[in-house]
């Protein structure tokens, strides 16, 4: 009887034991989607070094030491790194891990929303998410619910101003609208005619005086995080976009906003600019953070730091997450989509590689995929220097593709 008592417990631990081998095992030459996306989630990243000489001779021709480089192989080998351990400041690339973060938390046709709440009393309340195309016509849209009333009071519920723009947006950044503050709010965000929060105040009152020109209206802007919507019903909303839309913008056309957008939203994380849940999520996945330092979602801030050697490992794992296919659907692809439509236009990896591009002063960042024949490889590469020569990192990417496979 004892026996048997314990046989459940040797079983069960001969089986945590084998399970990660097991896993690995699918992972390599299966094809089952539970299984792999359960390595996703799991606190597991296989990997191994396999010596490739003929890339070395690449890597040693076209980089020096101003440049972190990793490849990874269809195996998840490292068949390539070049500095791969040095933390760089990696651009626009960090939008690769805050919309995988996003992309876990929702379903792809989730969409945003704008919503205009009422109470007994004839108050509203606007409450915004953050909708990057959130347009002027869609407030007219919501504020046409609003009836006559002697009083007509309006909050606009909004975030506080320290909190705008995330540690390390340059007052310069600011000036451009690559660089407008992450509101709940923002009218036209995805354009030069940005609207801010005093804008809109001044909009709407001007609205509704001419519509009730009797009445006494009242527009307030509530920064806290206070529940405003207490003894208040939904009366209208307006849909954002689905999400695998916006996370396509963010990705394909490098936009900042949205990128920020998207993860406040995920990680409830609009009233302080805090990125830590990104970090435990990647730290979650057993994936390698060292020297990891995260300020922002969008890549804007000078303040992060990344590895190549992290960015390519988190673009092979998430080979095994079910959304991969929409993910990858979200990335520019080499001269034909995005901000990589003008590159490479006449060379055999163009509509091979789907990746993303980061471009600021002396960084450049290109991450990715490409596809030769039936296997995907993951690559990362990042440059910070004075003088940035961007045409040797295409060249690079070009050759990696034409020379013979790894053997």
């Amino acid at each position: 009887m004892l026996i048997k008592k314990y046989k459940l417990y040797i079983y069960f631990f001969l089986f945590l034991i084998f399970f990660p081998f097991l896993i690995k095992y699918f992972n390599y030459y299966g094809k089952n989607r539970f299984l792999n996306n359960l390595y996703f989630n799991l606190p597991i990243y296989f990997s191994n070094k396999k010596i490739c000489r003929n890339y070395d001779l690449l890597t040693n021709k076209y980089l020096d030491k101003t440049i972190s480089f990793s490849l990874i192989d269809n195996k998840g080998n490292i068949i390539s790194e070049y500095n791969s351990e040095i933390a760089r400041i990696p651009a626009s690339n960090l939008k690769l891990l805050s919309t995988g973060y996003v992309m876990s938390k929702y379903d792809n046709f989730y969409s945003l929303k704008t919503k205009i709440y009422r109470d007994d009393n004839n108050n509203y309340l606007i409450e915004g998410s953050g909708d990057p195309d959130l347009s002027i016509n869609d407030i007219k849209t919501l504020i046409s619910n609003i009836k006559f009333s002697k009083n007509i009071t309006v909050t606009l519920a909004e975030i506080k101003s320290v909190v705008y723009w995330p540690e390390g947006w340059t007052s310069q950044d600011k000036l451009y609208k690559y660089g407008s503050p992450i509101t709940k709010l923002a009218i036209n965000s995805n354009s030069s005619r940005y609207m801010n929060i005093q804008t809109l105040k001044n909009y709407i009152y001007n609205y509704l005086l001419e519509k009730f020109p009797n009445s006494e209206i009242n527009i307030n802007i509530n920064e806290s995080s206070n529940d405003l919507k207490k003894n208040k019903i939904l009366i209208d909303y307006i849909n954002s976009n689905p999400i695998l839309s916006l996370i396509t913008l963010a990705n394909a056309e490098s936009h900042n906003f949205t990128s920020e957008s998207l993860f406040k939203n995920a990680s409830d994380s609009w009233y302080t600019n805090s990125y830590q849940k990104l970090y435990f999520w990647l730290k979650n996945k057993g994936l390698p953070i060292k020297n990891l330092y995260i300020a922002d979602a969008s890549g804007l801030s000078r303040n992060n730091k990344v590895t190549t050697n992290l960015i390519a490992s988190f673009l092979h794992k998430m080979k095994f997450n079910n959304n991969y296919e929409f993910y990858t659907s979200t990335l520019s692809i080499m001269g034909m989509r995005g901000t990589l439509a003008n590159s490479l236009l006449n060379s055999n990896i163009k509509g091979k590689f789907f990746g993303k591009t980061g471009t600021l002063s002396n960084v450049f960042s290109l991450s990715g995929y490409f596809r030769k024949e039936d296997k995907i490889y993951s690559i990362s590469i990042i440059q910070n220097s004075k003088v940035i020569d961007k045409n040797k990192i295409y060249n690079l990417l070009n050759e990696l593709y034409e020379i013979e496979e790894c053997k």
